[in-house]
């Protein structure tokens, strides 16, 4: 330190510290640099979507070619397929997307075959599906949609990637999973999945308008059961994020309990009818979201301590039939999910479970039936 007249010389000390600051600086950007010239960009995912050319499909596609899915550094080639009938729209959907240059998307492929849209394919969306009209039976539906999707994993069977994963959205989605299940026996039964994160998205948010907190606020909601009107939204173990730290939803709500086992969850039951009466359309947008979140939270994992709402295939946790498509709560991590065990289910739960389990087990019984299985 330069010392003049018994004095410290702080101009010299300031012109130390800037020229050390200087070199500190100089040498974070050469580290970066040279990280850089390192940096070996990810292999693109092959991503599949069935029903490209409707709603839905529009909707998610963009929000999968901007990274929403897989992350800001993770390329992917779409494959778009839809029927013949609607293959015009599915070139316009096509042209759109090479049309809006996004940087991860490094390829899009259209088709009306479902085997040339299966090929190689890491990651499959099943959209695509005949939806219920007017007069129809349910079992006219079940058939239906029970021949489409085992067409749809056969083509998976014999052309996906070895490590593909599924993600069903076409209702009934419980159900088309487990045909999926049924005849693509070598995709292995936890790599097929069905979207109740629209549920899930639902719950939470309608607990965040209550509260009247930001819906980020608001965690470990549980959607049980099937994607349908006997689905249960549980909230007994969700929690709201304070200044305080976290605290249970039932606490805050001690004089709405009324509220939480009756309007709340017949208003998550009833969202999707509610924007169809408004809209004269199905939910698309809110749905293509859900299933974004699904499949990034699976890929890149559940924030530390929380936990959503995913239709996988059950073992038998709480009491729910082996083999049944049913939603649970689950923490993902590394492209695996597990199903949160230790939970504690009261008797107004447990009946509302069991019930959702029984109209799955009917939905199987049907299917089966209709495919001589």
């Amino acid at each position: 330190m330069e010392v003049v007249g018994g004095e410290v010389d702080y101009t010299f000390v300031i012109q130390k510290s800037l020229v050390l600051l200087l070199c500190v600086v100089l040498s974070w950007k050469m580290i970066v640099y040279m990280c850089n010239l390192l940096k070996i960009e990810k292999e693109p995912i092959r991503v599949l979507v069935t029903g490209a050319a409707g709603n839905i499909g529009y909707a998610i596609a963009p929000m999968i070619a901007r990274g929403m899915m897989l992350g800001q550094d993770q390329p992917m080639i779409l494959h778009l397929l839809d029927i013949e009938p609607a293959s015009k729209s599915l070139e316009a959907v096509k042209m759109e997307l090479q049309d809006s240059a996004f940087p991860l998307l490094h390829g899009v492929f259209a088709t009306t075959n479902i085997d040339e849209a299966c090929k190689g394919v890491n990651i499959a969306i099943m959209i695509g599906g005949f939806a219920r009209k007017e007069g129809m039976e349910r079992r006219d539906v079940m058939s239906k949609n029970a021949v489409i999707f085992k067409a749809q994993a056969s083509a998976l069977e014999r052309y996906a990637s070895d490590d593909c994963k599924v993600l069903v959205v076409a209702n009934p989605a419980n159900t088309n999973a487990l045909i999926l299940k049924e005849f693509a026996p070598s995709i292995p039964e936890e790599n097929i999945t069905c979207l109740t994160r629209l549920d899930h998205n639902r719950a939470q948010a309608r607990l965040a308008e209550k509260l009247s907190v930001p819906v980020s606020s608001v965690k470990n909601v549980i959607v049980w059961g099937n994607h349908s009107s006997t689905q249960y939204p549980d909230s007994n173990h969700a929690t709201v994020s304070t200044k305080t730290g976290d605290q249970p939803v039932r606490e805050l709500l001690v004089a709405d309990q009324k509220w939480l086992k009756n309007e709340f969850s017949t208003e998550v039951q009833q969202r999707g009818a509610e924007i169809l009466r408004a809209r004269r359309q199905s939910s698309a947008l809110s749905a293509a979201s859900a299933a974004c979140d699904h499949i990034h939270d699976w890929f890149l994992g559940t924030p530390k301590g929380s936990w959503v709402s995913m239709g996988v295939c059950s073992d038998g946790s709480y009491g729910i039939a082996p083999g049944l498509v049913y939603s649970f709560p689950v923490i993902c991590e590394k492209g695996s999910w597990k199903i949160v065990q230790g939970l504690s289910v009261d008797e107004f739960s447990r009946e509302k479970m069991d019930d959702s389990a029984r109209e799955l087990a009917e939905e199987k019984a049907l299917a089966y039936s209709c495919l001589n299985v």
